[in-house]
């Protein structure tokens, strides 16, 4: 078994990086996740959003791994349950492998929550736990798969980068609409006069 952390700093709001969190995939930095299906979605009683999603991914393995573990083919199914609390301003999400779970298990679980010091800023924990068994040199394979989630984490956070860019473009479109849309009708009640 291995065990991977990390830690990182986004500077922005808690609010602005969950919308990102919720809306990161499709994404051009992890063309590796093709597909995402919404199984099960809810609010609680205390306000709770639960979300349960599968995700479609084509794992990226080096070659030498593949013939280790005697498979070719490596699209995956990751299922995925986070919970978004408003009040307590916290995002928490564990993911799983639901394929080749005989031989590799990757259990992953990321916290998004407000910078103790800066409300501006939002902090992401991550840690993931693999182990693979029944096949031979399992602890460099499981070394192998915490220097690929780490690569993988930083597109993560590329991602999430690019996601809040696009979001904010959008809110610019629309801003820069609205206005063009207020006056209109207010040049056209002077030219009236």
């Amino acid at each position: 078994m291995k065990v991977w952390t990390s830690e990182h700093v986004f500077n922005h709001p808690w609010e602005t990086v969950i919308n990102a969190a919720m809306q990161k995939y499709p994404n051009p930095m992890n063309p590796s996740v093709i597909g995402v299906d919404v199984l099960d979605r809810n609010v609680d009683r205390q306000g709770r959003l639960h979300s349960k999603r599968l995700l479609s991914t084509e794992w990226g393995l080096p070659s030498i791994v593949k013939s280790l573990i005697g498979n070719a083919r490596t699209y995956t199914y990751i299922k995925e349950q986070s919970v978004v609390d408003p009040r307590e301003k916290t995002f928490e999400l564990q993911s799983t492998n639901i394929t080749f779970t005989n031989m590799v298990s990757v259990d992953e679980r990321l916290t998004y929550k407000p910078h103790p010091e800066n409300p501006e800023k939002t902090v992401l924990t991550q840690e993931a736990i693999i182990s693979v068994q029944g096949v031979s040199l399992s602890s460099y394979l499981e070394g192998v798969m915490a220097s690929s989630i780490s690569a993988n984490a930083g597109k993560g956070r590329e991602a999430m980068e690019w996601v809040i860019r696009r979001l904010n473009a959008e809110i610019e479109e629309l801003a820069a609409t609205a206005r063009v849309t207020i006056r209109a009708p207010m040049a056209a009640v002077t030219t009236e006069k």
